[in-house]
């Protein structure tokens, strides 16, 4: 007693009674002395002496004489002899030499512990649950150590079925002292197999049940225990299971509260997984259907989730789930149908989703557990989803597809394994057969009552961020099982799915970027769409479309102020991933092989591998030269880019900056890199739409910076249509000029200014650091423009920003080492007028600059003689001017007889004749002015120049 007083309710187990293992040793002597002496001397036996030794403490009646000396006064006396018989009877399997032997040595105490346990459950008694929780564990151990009692059974059973509403909790050991909560079909299931299956006598697992279990827990594992035993026909069973049955009426099932209601759903779990399972199973719904029709969610969510852990027990068996699963389905159905009806008001509808979420996670664990899916599962996918899903809010909806998800995988994943396994024996043919039906049966269920919704969702603009994991596991499932789905996709579901939710250019990007992943990912499906004739290449060119116009369409989903939001985040990972796979098809990564590109190891960014790519079909087509191989990969390269100008549109009309200029920088790569294949008769009518949509609008004020920045990348590729277009060559050279034309003027200062100049897009788009003949034809229709535009005088009037732009032009000229006299002589007139009108310094000083440098290369490249090209220029202004600017064209030509004098001796007989023309329609004589000016040239000339004066001097 002076041992037990320090003993807390929690340690009973662990705490013996023995204050060493002498004392204990004396103990075991004790009893195999007394047995001995039972047996030799028919002596009392060490039970009959310890019964008399106890008894009275609990009967709190006086002891026997002998024991009269013996202390009485105990804090606690049942639970002090329950604390001490039970570590006694434990000392029965220690041997008289002190070896644990894990076998009796000494009879059983049955009838004093069946006293025992009537005074714990007696109600008058008035014991607690901490004590009656220690009073069970302690009935437990002896369970374990003695064959268990009916009777025992028997009297604890009517104590917990008069309290089955209790919760059994012991207040100071707070959470851990109301034992393990269920919250799952799983764990309820699991909870009922620990129950069966008690740890070992002296476990941790054993001696910590106290804080881990209530009382009615471990009256469950007396009772498992007991149910277990292999006695005469069962009798003891079927008693027991008798006395279970007997008390449960009508009224009492209704009248169970919640507590209530999982003790009697645990109660009879364990029970089914003891004896006869579809007997326990038929009696456990009989007594459910007693419950009222409008019973509150609450207890909805722990029946089913009871029905669920019994189907999880059929499982475990083997057996067939149908009838269970229809019985719970029909109830899953009417619930559905409430929560789907306008009528419910919404507190009772947010009530509702308790059982209809239970009852999606609990199906999903039935299904995660089931080994082959072919015990009729699918009766739990019923129409009741047909009501659930429309019903859904944002959250519930990820909920019920999150289990859809895990239903799909689960199916796929056991179809396989049953694909992949052995053959059937012989003696068993149609087992795989059979198998298959089972799967096809619930694939069926799933695209009945699961796709048709989904397929509903797929134009939302705020898609449920599972959406695309649903579809694609149906895309795979549509793969392993083709002759599954239904009518309406086939002959081909998989691409018919794919074209639902991966290449419709109507979808969501966030969608898209989140499903092909996961299809793109799967070498078996790449694989069998890239053997597939007739899909293959389609198959493969739709989804570089998808990836196409998701990266066009990445900064739509921008916060206003321009910040990443949630789904720009997302987006941004999930086209990451879909850029490096769609860079590892067949088809795309055999375009970057025959170009000789090759992505970096490390992750590539999309735009990056955008412009990659389109650098590849472009440098791939300029190889072709058979006619036929051009035509079809100019049908592959339109094919991959689509309705580009639709995919941009959002951009153009979102105002983004970053959608902006990402659209025109896109655009501007296809026009450059494919600007032949633009130009053939196939794909110029894109090439007028980008030009008519991009370039040319009325308002360009938001597109400034985009256009300033891309517009090279336009001016160079349309330079190279107009080049090489067979049939509108003339109508893109137009085309380019306008576009030329619009943006020198656009982006063109009013006041000269380097910096700015240095920077104009159009001289940009100009620059070669070696000349090409590509960039000398934009060079020339650059100055073509230039001068036809922006270099006209009217009269003696100069042009509008004369001074930028000349800056321009000498800025053009000398970023480009150009020495084609045809191209340096294009802005030659402008020039010379220039110089020969103006006399602002400024603009002086830049147009004999810039003919100085015209000049001198034309000098440079004319090697047999004076440029033919220069000597018509200066011809032509000679005449243009006769008898109006005589003196001034002198002037500019003595400017040029500095630089290159043969070109302008070439003109001596050009300009003696203007001069006798000039005086003659004068009619005044010789002009000694004019003369005078025309000698100071002639000065400059040479020998030539001599004998011009000569001649002069002689008339």
């Amino acid at each position: 007693m002076g041992k037990y007083s320090k003993v807390r309710p929690t340690e009973a187990l662990s705490s013996h009674h023995y204050l060493c293992s002498c004392t204990k040793e004396l103990w075991v002597l004790l009893m195999h002395l007394l047995e001995y002496r039972n047996k030799t001397l028919h002596t009392q036996s060490f039970w009959s002496y310890m019964n008399s030794l106890l008894r009275p403490l609990v009967s709190g009646k006086p002891a026997a004489e002998q024991f009269s000396g013996l202390p009485t006064h105990c804090k606690d006396p049942l639970c002090f002899t329950w604390w001490l018989l039970t570590h006694v009877a434990m000392l029965g399997q220690y041997s008289r030499s002190g070896t644990l032997q894990h076998k009796k040595h000494l009879g059983e105490n049955w009838s004093f512990v069946e006293q025992l346990l009537k005074l714990t459950c007696n109600p008058k008694g008035g014991v607690e649950e901490q004590q009656i929780r220690m009073h069970v564990h302690c009935c437990l151990s002896i369970c374990l150590l003695w064959d268990p009692s009916t009777s025992a059974v028997s009297t604890l059973w009517d104590y917990y079925s008069r309290n089955l509403s209790s919760t059994f909790t012991v207040p100071w050991l707070g959470v851990s002292g109301m034992g393990t909560l269920c919250k799952t079909p799983l764990a309820l299931f699991e909870q009922a197999r620990s129950c069966c299956s008690p740890a070992p006598l002296h476990s941790p697992g054993h001696t910590q049940l106290y804080r881990s279990a209530n009382s009615f827990h471990l009256f469950l594992r007396v009772l498992a225990l007991c149910l277990a035993q292999d006695r005469a026909g069962g009798a003891p069973q079927r008693q027991i299971k008798g006395r279970i049955y007997s008390k449960f009426s009508s009224k009492k099932m209704r009248e169970l509260p919640e507590a209530g209601l999982m003790n009697f759903l645990l109660l009879f779990l364990v029970v089914a997984r003891q004896m006869e399972l579809e007997d326990v199973a038929s009696r456990a719904c009989e007594l459910l259907g007693y419950l009222p029709s409008n019973y509150p969610p609450g207890h909805r969510t722990l029946v089913w989730r009871g029905q669920l852990a019994l189907l999880l027990l059929f499982q475990e068996r083997g057996l067939d789930v149908g009838a269970q699963a229809s019985w719970l389905a029909s109830s899953f159905n009417k619930t559905a149908k409430e929560f789907y009806d306008k009528t419910t008001d919404a507190s009772r509808r947010l009530a509702l989703w308790g059982p209809l979420g239970s009852y999606l996670e609990g199906v999903a664990e039935v299904f995660e557990t089931s080994s082959n899916l072919n015990l009729s599962e699918e009766k739990l996918l019923n129409e009741g989803f047909d009501w659930l899903l429309p019903a859904c809010r944002l959250s519930e909806l990820n909920s019920a597809l999150g289990f859809l998800q895990i239903v799909l995988s689960q199916l796929r994943r056991v179809h396989q394994r049953n694909v992949q396994s052995a053959p059937a024996p012989a003696w068993a043919p149609g087992n795989a057969s059979v198998m298959k039906e089972r799967h096809l049966a619930v694939a069926a269920a799933l695209w009945a009552h699961f796709f048709s919704f989904l397929r509903s969702l797929r134009l939302s603009q705020t898609p449920p961020a599972q959406l695309a994991d649903a579809a694609a596991g149906f895309t795979l499932l549509a793969f392993d099982l083709p002759g599954s789905a239904p009518q309406d996709l086939q002959p081909n579901p998989v691409q018919s799915i794919m074209q639902c939710f991966g290449w419709d250019d109507m979808i969501h990007p966030l969608l898209v970027t989140r499903y092909l992943p996961h299809l793109l990912q799967n070498s078996e499906l790449v694989s069998s769409l890239s053997r597939d004739s007739v899909v293959s290449g389609s198959a493969q060119s739709l989804s570089v479309r998808a990836w196409f116009r998701c990266v066009l369409q990445q900064h739509l989903h921008k916060n206003p102020d321009g910040s990443d939001s949630r789904t720009g985040r997302a987006l941004e990972e999930q086209l990451l991933e879909l850029t490096r796979l769609v860079l590892r098809l067949p088809e795309v990564d055999g375009i970057l092989q025959r170009a000789g590109l090759q992505p970096p190891a490390s992750r590539v960014e999309p735009t990056a591998a955008l412009e990659m790519f389109v650098k590849a079909v472009g440098g791939v087509y300029s190889g072709l030269q058979v006619l036929s191989e051009r035509s079809a990969m100019v049908t592959r390269a339109l094919d991959y880019i689509g309705d580009i100008m639709k995919h941009i549109k959002p951009s153009l009309v979102s105002k983004s900056p970053e959608g902006l200029q990402l659209a025109y920088w896109a655009v501007g790569c296809i026009v450059k890199h494919w600007s032949p294949l633009l130009a053939t008769s196939k794909a110029q009518q894109l090439l007028f739409r980008i030009v008519d949509g991009l370039l040319l609008p009325h308002n360009l004020t938001q597109q400034d910076k985009a256009l300033r920045d891309s517009l090279p990348l336009y001016l160079q590729g349309l330079s190279v249509a107009s080049c090489v277009s067979q049939s509108q060559g003339a109508y893109l050279k137009q085309q380019l000029r306008s576009v030329t034309r619009r943006y020198l003027d656009h982006f063109l200062p009013t006041s000269p200014s380097i910096s700015v100049i240095a920077n104009h897009p159009v001289l940009l788009s100009a620059c070669e650091a070696n000349p090409t003949p590509r960039g000398a034809a934009l060079r020339k229709t650059i100055l073509e423009v230039l001068c036809t535009n922006f270099l006209q005088f009217k009269g003696h009037a100069p042009p509008p920003r004369l001074a930028a732009v000349l800056m321009f032009l000498l800025e053009l000229l000398r970023r480009n080492s150009d020495s084609d006299p045809a191209l340096l002589t294009v802005p030659l007139p402008s020039l010379l007028r220039c110089v020969m009108l103006v006399n602002e310094p400024q603009v002086r000083k830049t147009s004999t600059d810039a003919l100085q440098l015209v000049v001198e290369r034309c000098t440079a490249a004319s090697t047999e003689g004076p440029s033919d090209q220069m000597i018509t220029v200066l011809r032509t202004l000679v005449v243009e001017n006769e008898g109006v600017y005589d003196r001034q064209v002198y002037s500019v030509l003595e400017t040029v007889a500095v630089l290159d004098p043969p070109v302008v001796q070439a003109l001596i007989p050009n300009l003696s004749v203007s001069l006798r023309n000039t005086e003659h329609k004068r009619g005044l004589g010789r002009n000694i002015a004019l003369r005078t000016a025309y000698r100071k040239l002639l000065c400059l000339l040479g020998e030539s120049g001599q004998a011009e004066i000569t001649s002069l001097e002689a008339e």
